[in-house]
C-alpha cells in the first residue's frame, strides 16, 4: 500500500468511525515495514524494535520477528490511541520512514527500544529528522554499559536531538543499559531530553530480554501512555 493509498484509509476510517484498519505491509526504499492505521488520526510514530532488529515483515502486515519484543507485541495498542503506527525493520532508511508518515500525519515520533537506540542515533546522525524521540531501555552513554558505542557517541552533539523522552526502568538488569547511563545522558542533552523513571512489573529470565525488566514485563501500558503522548 502506498502513502496515497494509507491516507485514503485513514480518512474513511474516521469518516466512517470504523475500527482501525487491518496491518499492511509497505515498502519504504527497498525494505519491508509494517503499517496500522487507527480510526481517528492525531499523530504518527515509527518503531524500532531492539535485538537484531529483524522483524521478518510478511506480504499482509503480518510479523515473524521479535514478536515479544516491548515495541513489537505493543504496536496495536499505539494506533488504538489514534497514532498512525510504522513498524520498521533493521534495513528501513528511517530518513525515508519519517517523510513517509509526515505525508500521513505530523508529527511524527520515533520510538525505539534497547539496541534500536543505537540504530536511531546513526539514522538521526545520518540526517533523519523525526519531530519527537522517545529512547526506551536505551544504550545512552559510557555509563551505560560496555558497548563500543552509545546514543551520546554515535550523535556526537546535542544539536542534532529533536525533542527527547527517555523511558527507563529503575532496576533494569541488563549491563548494556544501566540505570547508571541515563542522568549523565540527559546532563549532556542540554535541556533536550528529559526522563521518565518507571517501577514494578515483570522480572524473568535473561536480564536483557524482554521478559525482564529491560522489557517492562507488566508496564506495557504506562510505556504506551508516555510514549504515545509525548510529541
Amino acid at each position: 500500500m502506498n502513502r496515497i493509498c494509507a491516507i485514503f484509509v485513514g480518512l474513511i476510517a474516521i469518516l466512517t468511525n470504523a475500527p482501525a484498519s487491518a496491518a499492511e505491509t509497505v515498502t519504504i526504499a527497498g525494505s519491508r515495514a509494517v503499517l496500522i492505521m487507527p480510526a481517528s488520526l492525531r499523530a504518527s510514530v515509527i518503531l524500532m524494535p531492539g535485538s537484531d532488529g529483524a522483524i521478518l515483515a510478511g506480504d499482509h502486515g503480518d510479523i515473524h520477528g521479535l514478536n515479544g519484543n516491548q515495541l513489537v507485541r505493543t504496536r496495536d495498542a499505539y494506533a488504538a490511541r489514534g497514532l498512525a503506527v510504522l513498524v520498521v525493520d533493521v534495513r528501513t532508511d528511517l530518513m525515508s520512514a519519517v517523510d513517509y508518515m509526515a505525508e500521513i500525519k505530523r508529527p511524527v515520533t520515533v520510538i525505539a527500544t534497547s539496541a534500536g537506540t543505537r540504530r536511531a542515533a546513526e539514522r538521526i546522525a545520518r540526517g533523519a529528522k523525526p519531530d519527537a524521540l522517545v529512547l526506551t531501555s536505551g544504550i545512552l552513554s559510557p555509563e551505560s554499559g560496555p558497548a563500543s558505542s552509545n546514543v551520546e557517541s554515535i550523535l556526537g552533539s546535542p544539536s542534532v536531538l529533536s525533542r527527547t523522552l527517555v523511558i527507563h526502568h529503575r532496576y533494569d538488569g541488563c549491563n548494556l543499559t544501566r540505570p547508571a547511563g541515563v542522568e549523565p545522558f540527559i546532563k549532556w542533552a542540554g535541556g533536550r531530553a528529559r526522563v521518565s523513571w518507571l517501577l514494578g512489573g515483570v522480572n524473568q529470565g535473561n536480564p536483557c530480554y524482554a521478559d525482564a525488566y529491560h522489557g517492562f514485563k507488566g508496564l506495557d501500558d504506562q510505556v504506551v501512555d508516555l510514549a504515545a503522548g509525548f510529541r
